[in-house]
């Protein structure tokens, strides 16, 4: 882009001074200032808010924590009941079963999946190996030397 004139700039000081004095105007006639607001997000807070979104990870609950809040729900419900005069099952932390996690994998199951997969690699290479080698053909016999033109009899 090419610096503006000095008529440009002149032209574009007369513009602006105008706006100014219509911008009084409309003040002067409504008591408020002339633009609009604007609606919706300011410009660019979309951008930053979806960044911001992909980078959170879901929080998940431990079967233990869920069972802590259900047993503390539950405790609460059961106030509310008792206020209103109804019939109160107190809750009971024994009732809430926890689930509990599964044992980690044995040692020597984890080597068995591990010698497996380095088995199916070791089969893949090797017909990756055959596949690629290329095929070397024998070498070809030489031809015998062609013999010397004879000279020319006179």
């Amino acid at each position: 882009m090419s610096h503006p004139t000095l008529d440009q700039l002149k032209r574009a000081i007369e513009i602006s001074e105008k706006i100014q004095k219509l911008e009084a105007e409309i003040t002067a006639i409504f008591g408020q200032k002339a633009t609009s607001p604007k609606l919706g997000r300011p410009p660019g807070k979309a951008a930053a808010t979806a960044a911001v979104k992909s980078e959170k990870k879901p929080h998940k609950f431990s079967d233990e924590a869920r069972a802590k809040i259900a047993t503390a729900q539950k405790a609460r419900w059961a106030k509310i009941k008792e206020a209103k005069g109804g019939e109160v099952a107190t809750p009971q932390a024994a009732k809430v079963k926890i689930a509990k996690k599964k044992p980690a994998m044995s040692p020597e199951g984890l080597a068995n999946i591990r010698a497996a997969q380095v088995a199916r690699w070791a089969k893949i290479k090797e017909t990756k190996d055959a596949a690629v080698t290329p095929v070397v053909a024998a070498p070809a016999p030489e031809a015998a030397p062609a013999p010397a033109p004879e000279a020319a009899a006179v």
